[in-house]
């Protein structure tokens, strides 16, 4: 008789390693975006280059507002949605439930999420994430063309959402208009009191605060555009692309030749519209760039996914890039320890620079934390299987305890 294979954790040998790159890369870019709003009221999202930016620190906050901004949770979440493919198929092929092993994933990555929140930052996007997977559950039975339909109507309705709105704020009265104003505005003061100077429970109450005001309000368009782009993604791994790159190479070169000129079309018009908007986030040309933005912001997504891995084809490419690797197979390890680090730094129960650094500060100080993170990447993955985080999870998601520790190779 046949004995059914375990299920758990994908061994190191069978992972793409061209997905860990991309992840570790998209780490990156999420860690340069989200820095920023350790340092600025997050009730001045959409309102693009913080208004007093000039010089160097103008000129690197206007690369990250036009070049990362928006691109690299996009890049993130084309990531999940290949990801989902590839678990759901191994679990399928074991004879356990794909939905039972699945939502337990998600239902970790949804608690996570949630501390995330109330102990670190009020941004955090995998609760997002595990809301838009059970959907993506529900929808994994449609054929790769429909996934690939199906996706990108829901990411450019979002989308258009974003722009509906623009339309409607022209025409909202005065005195409406005035008192979203005043109510941001003040919200904003006091986040700008209590972040930098507050103790522990303070900030946790902001957060709290911040996230009621903010996140909570847009999720209704975030898991779904989330959705749309993870359907993006399943498609892309359905086709096989990746798993054989360098076959397909011809692939990845079509899709750059498409994705590349459509995001930096509408990336350039949002560009066109204004990078930097004294009405803030209900200023109407405001909330125009930001859809504008959004339409561009899958596209560009994609084209740098091509480009990493038509890169990654090369030898040259592949060395270089698989430096990252390791810090990719450690992503959720990585993403709450830059918030862990973030709070210890800007917040008032740590050092209190929230708002002191400019924009080409902050930068540097992501780069040089993210090297911190490849370095600690290779080192403990060298001794360890799995991340201090992936391995919880991984733990949660299977129901049994996952091999901590390497062995050591036998003589």
């Amino acid at each position: 008789m046949q004995t059914q294979p375990a299920l758990g954790p994908v061994p190191t040998g069978e992972r793409l390693d061209s997905m860990d790159v991309l992840r570790g890369i998209a780490l990156l870019g999420v860690f340069a975006m989200n820095i920023e709003w350790f340092n600025r009221p997050m009730q001045q999202m959409g309102a693009g280059i913080a208004p007093g930016a000039t010089g160097l620190d103008h000129a690197v906050a206007w690369i990250v507002h036009v070049f990362v901004a928006g691109k690299f949770w996009t890049l993130f979440s084309l990531l999940f949605g290949m990801g989902f493919v590839l678990m759901s198929g191994r679990i399928a092929a074991s004879g356990l439930s794909v939905e039972r092993v699945y939502l337990r994933r998600i239902g970790a990555l949804l608690a996570f999420g949630l501390l995330h929140i109330v102990l670190l930052w009020p941004g955090d996007i995998l609760h997002t994430y595990a809301m838009a997977g059970a959907l993506l559950m529900v929808m994994r039975s449609l054929a790769p063309k429909w996934q690939l339909l199906t996706g990108g109507l829901l990411y450019l309705g979002m989308a258009a959402m974003y722009l509906l709105n623009a339309l409607v704020l022209y025409v909202v009265p005065a005195e409406v208009m005035g008192d979203m104003v005043g109510a941001f505005s003040a919200a904003a003061g006091r986040a700008a009191q209590v972040y930098p100077d507050g103790g522990f429970g303070a900030v946790l109450a902001q957060r709290v605060r911040d996230y009621a005001q903010i996140g909570l309000m847009g999720q209704m368009f975030m898991v779904l555009m989330v959705l749309g782009v993870f359907l993006v993604g399943s498609w892309l791994m359905s086709g096989g692309w990746l798993q054989a790159p360098r076959t397909h190479r011809g692939f990845w070169w079509r899709l750059l030749a498409i994705a590349l000129p459509t995001g930096l079309l509408f990336t350039a018009a949002a560009v066109g519209v204004g990078t930097r908007f004294e009405g803030g986030v209900f200023d109407p040309a405001a909330m125009l760039a930001q859809s504008l933005m959004l339409f561009g912001a899958l596209p560009m997504a994609l084209a740098y996914v091509a480009l990493i891995v038509l890169a990654w084809t090369s030898s040259v490419g592949a060395r270089v890039l698989d430096l990252f690797a390791p810090a990719g197979r450690m992503a959720l390890t990585h993403y709450l320890g830059q918030s862990l680090i973030c709070s210890l730094v800007f917040y008032g129960y740590g050092l209190g620079l929230w708002g002191e650094w400019g924009r080409a500060m902050q930068t540097g100080f992501v780069l040089g934390v993210f090297a911190l993170q490849v370095a600690i990447s290779h080192v403990w993955l060298s001794h360890h299987r799995y991340g201090p985080m992936e391995w919880t999870w991984r733990w949660l998601t299977y129901g049994r305890r996952p091999g901590w520790r390497r062995m050591p190779a036998l003589a």
